[in-house]
């Protein structure tokens, strides 16, 4: 038996998404968002389940906020949702959208809970997308105008703010594999996505740095970072040909590196502008982390990109994602190595911005979650975090994906992450087993067995 042993000031969190958690999809001047079209779509989403109605934090964000203070938590990541900002895209504020999110973060504090906000967490306003989406490049000014309402708004209640989540998944599962929305499969609407996100996320960085607001900002990335699947030099290179085509291409750019080389991949070309590198390469306060699993990569000259991803021995959650925590630990030294000296910094500090996984999970007799799984699942990647501060990475927090069961995009409501049950019938929440172990960790009576 070891105890899981951290720093004093490491900050313990809570992570949601605006679509995921909030519902009221009709209510307080919401407009529609890619998400709600996507659902429509027959086949896009399990069952056509949507987020209409999903945990209704949106009523309900007193009784989730109390609960997260019952177990301790340190710090709720939360997304904002554009289409309650702005439901025109541009233009008119919402009045009550942003009193929506001032009670949020105002019963947060009460509480003694710090806030941390995303910008954009994949609910982009339909009638954006109507104008083209993100590989239109109008969308980065959109943006623009979009974040500097959130910071005038909003910027006196937010602790920490994290501009996009995942741009992987926006550019990459929407454009081009389709299974996010809007739902294309279109490389070169995927390689314009790629850079108007980077873009965006450059763009809300430099409006930041001129409110004189003080709070840290950077950027949450999914980074895929396979190991090889054999040592052979092929199977080494296809590794790093993923990594550079799934991940440098978001990190790179931001970090002040430019894009990488991808011509073994594809000759399809990002439509980069000049001074446009500039833009995205602004100084960033921390990196944000959401890490799952990882994977084994081997050279494919037969695939589109020619690198493919290969079996594994691994137990899986019930995404059928590998059990991975050496990922982790190999993640989190990489994202420390290619971020050191960047902006003239002697290294940038990370936080696993996301990390959990899914089981189907039930309430047994005796009222209780007993989700021994996921604790395992937890105590091996906390293990991680642990050894990787004693070794010189500069991880600062940690926060569990996810805080609700909630709607889980295409997957709808069948898969639960949360470490507290949600009945989607009632909305009755109930604190999983691996909510108390969590709360004994974060208290300093974590144990790894």
């Amino acid at each position: 038996m070891e105890k899981l042993s951290f720093p004093k000031d490491f900050l313990w969190g809570s992570a949601t998404a605006s679509y995921q958690v909030e519902g009221a999809g009709h209510e307080g001047g919401r407009s529609e968002c890619i998400w709600d079209t996507f659902a429509r779509k027959p086949g896009a989403v399990y069952a056509g389940e949507n987020g209409d109605v999903a945990c209704d934090q949106y009523h309900r964000f007193e009784e989730d906020i109390a609960l997260m203070a019952e177990l301790g938590f340190k710090s709720y990541r939360f997304s904002i949702a554009w289409p309650r900002i702005i439901p025109g895209g541009r233009g008119k504020v919402n009045p009550e959208g942003i009193a929506y999110y001032r009670r949020l973060c105002e019963e947060l504090h009460k509480k003694g809970i710090h806030t941390c906000a995303t910008l954009y967490h994949w609910d982009l306003p339909q009638v954006l997308e109507d104008a083209g989406g993100w590989p239109n490049r109008s969308i980065v000014d959109a943006f623009e105008e979009y974040v500097k309402v959130c910071y005038q708004e909003l910027g006196d209640l937010v602790d920490m703010w994290i501009t996009i989540n995942e741009p992987y998944c926006v550019a990459f599962l929407g454009h081009l594999y389709g299974l996010h929305a809007p739902g294309y499969r279109d490389l070169e609407k995927a390689f314009a996505a790629v850079h108007h996100v980077n873009m965006a996320h450059g763009v809300a960085v430099r409006e930041y740095r001129k409110t004189g607001l003080k709070a840290p900002i950077g950027i949450t990335w999914n980074c895929i970072t396979p190991r090889p699947a054999t040592a052979s030099k092929a199977d080494k290179d296809a590794a790093d040909l993923s990594r550079a085509f799934n991940t440098e291409i978001f990190l790179f750019p931001c970090l002040g590196k430019g894009y990488p080389d991808l011509s073994k991949a594809t000759d399809c070309k990002i439509p980069v502008k000049d001074g446009d590198l500039e833009i995205i390469a602004q100084p960033i306060d921390f990196i944000g982390a959401n890490f799952y699993s990882e994977s084994p990569a081997a050279a494919d000259e037969s695939s589109p990109y020619k690198f493919t991803m290969k079996p594994f021995w691994n137990d899986t959650t019930y995404m059928g994602w590998p059990i991975t925590p050496g990922g982790l630990e190999r993640q989190l030294v990489w994202i420390a190595e290619v971020s050191k000296g960047a902006f003239g910094k002697a290294e940038i500090p990370i936080y696993i911005t996301e990390n959990g996984c899914a089981y189907d999970d039930i309430v047994t007799h005796d009222g209780r979650v007993h989700d021994r799984d996921r604790i395992s699942y937890l105590q091996q990647h906390l293990a991680v975090c642990a050894d990787v501060i004693k070794k010189g990475v500069p991880l600062k927090g940690y926060y569990v994906w996810s805080l609700l069961d909630n709607f889980e995009w295409s997957f709808g409501y069948t898969r639960r992450f949360g470490v507290i049950h949600v009945d989607f019938k009632s909305m009755k929440r109930t604190p999983k087993d691996s909510a108390y172990f969590l709360r004994d960790t974060i208290t300093g009576f974590g144990e790894w067995f």
